[in-house]
């Protein structure tokens, strides 16, 4: 048995809190809400792709609830203007002085939804303030307040009217997390639980159980976790073995490797540990890779998947001692 030479109860503690409250509504979906907590210590994007109805909105929703966030919802469309995100100047006739008002995109806590259905000219807004966390308008640069996340969902199925994300921006995201249909029991408890007008009373139990300066101080603890040499090496054998694979165009980026470090030190604080493991490196490659990837059009065309893909490189490169 194991003893961490740095003390985690206080953030473990209140990631299960976390997890507990996001209980109260959402059934299943288990892995989803792990790696958006990851993602939340990491100070990472979330890219969130599922059919329609999965709670995908929802959850986010209320993880924004939970931990007492600003929140701004952004309904993206293909009108969607720069300025309608970021913000715009406005000329006050009192002070005879152009004042910029700020856009939704000024808050702790942004809801991208159906993020693909707008242009690459207000993707491309994005762009600064997911990798910097600061917007420049109008000659002037605004700092975002931290805690600062985006977290965007897309439809996979419904693509009229859609456009496919810029590469720059997917590999802004620190994962990409594809969610699946419940299970039967799980299909089961959701009706259940959820008969006619009882959603919306389960809605008011959930309540904040983590202030911002709270999660600003369990972001800290990812400093303090350990990281051996040998795990190095493992994360950037994976990366260099996507860039060397003849059934991958683009490989993952070292920003991609660095995402992949960091959501390693998180799920380790998730399994209560102080250490990095092979299986902490293993469990996010998935999630931080797969958006990343361009496959080889032969690869498609034999029917395979960046998922596929990438659990062959899992497998290619030798796991640490």
């Amino acid at each position: 048995m194991f003893e961490n030479r740095t003390d985690f109860t206080p953030v473990y503690d209140n990631i299960n809190l976390i997890r507990d409250e996001l209980k109260k509504v959402i059934i299943g979906q288990h892995q989803m809400i792990d790696y958006l907590i990851i993602a939340l210590l990491s100070e990472g994007h979330v890219l969130i792709e599922g059919f329609p109805g999965l709670a995908k909105t929802l959850t986010v929703k209320l993880l924004s609830r939970v931990l007492g966030l600003e929140y701004s919802r952004i309904q993206f469309t293909p009108d969607l203007m720069p300025s309608d995100i970021l913000g715009t100047s406005i000329f006050n006739f009192k002070t005879q002085e152009f004042q910029f008002r700020k856009g939704p995109i000024f808050a702790n806590f942004i809801l991208a939804d159906e993020i693909n259905r707008a242009p690459a000219k207000t993707q491309s807004a994005l762009f600064e303030v997911m990798e910097e966390r600061q917007i420049s308008a109008e000659g002037n640069k605004f700092k975002l307040d931290r805690p600062f996340f985006i977290i965007a969902t897309q439809n996979p199925i419904d693509l009229e009217g859609t456009y496919r994300l810029p590469e720059a921006q997917l590999d802004r995201f620190m994962f990409k997390i594809t969610i699946s249909y419940p299970t039967l029991e799980e299909e089961a408890m959701i009706l259940s639980r959820f008969s006619v007008g009882k959603l919306n009373e389960k809605l008011t139990e959930v309540n904040q159980v983590v202030s911002k300066d709270t999660l600003l101080n369990m972001m800290t603890y990812l400093d303090k976790i350990i990281v051996d040499e040998s795990m190095i090496g493992y994360i950037a054998q994976i990366i260099h073995a996507s860039r060397q694979s003849p059934d991958i165009m683009v490989g993952g980026s070292p920003r991609a490797s660095l995402n992949i470090l960091r959501g390693a030190k998180a799920m380790a604080i998730l399994s209560g540990r102080d250490f990095v493991t092979p299986d902490d490196v293993i469990e996010v490659v998935k999630p931080v890779l797969s958006h990343r990837l361009i496959l080889n059009p032969e690869k498609e065309m034999e029917g395979g998947t960046e998922d596929i893909v990438v659990e062959e490189l899992i497998r290619q490169v030798e796991i640490p001692k």
